[in-house]
């Protein structure tokens, strides 16, 4: 995925939407597909560079992953009014999710979520 091509925000939220129709929840996307757009989004924008989703579901929950290219550590802020929609892609994540974070990588970074078997 490009920044570019930000098309693949909503081929991304259809693919997990397919991933847990397949694993038995397919009303329960809701939230998911939301966290999931905002880190693809993030990832896309912020770094100007491709990202790689990866999604894996268990008997605990779901786990979405986006890993991007760049470092850096994204953080939560609050938005200003003047950037509007702008700077709340990580504070739904974090009010959100079960659980996520940042992991390091040798070029860039993952930004991860998890939802609860039943949250998902």
């Amino acid at each position: 995925m490009g920044r570019a091509d930000l098309k693949a925000v909503p081929e991304a939220r259809r693919a997990l939407r397919e991933l847990l129709g397949q694993w038995g929840r397919p009303g329960c996307s809701e939230t998911a597909e939301l966290l999931t757009s905002e880190l693809v989004t993030n990832a896309l924008i912020h770094t100007d560079h491709d990202a790689v989703l990866t999604a894996t579901v268990s008997s605990h929950g779901l786990h979405v992953e986006v890993r991007d290219f760049v470092a850096g550590k994204p953080k939560p802020q609050a938005p200003s009014p003047e950037e509007g929609t702008h700077g709340r892609g990580l504070l739904l994540v974090e009010s959100l999710a079960d659980a996520w974070g940042v992991r390091a990588h040798g070029v860039g970074k993952s930004v991860w979520f998890e939802l609860d078997t039943d949250a998902a």
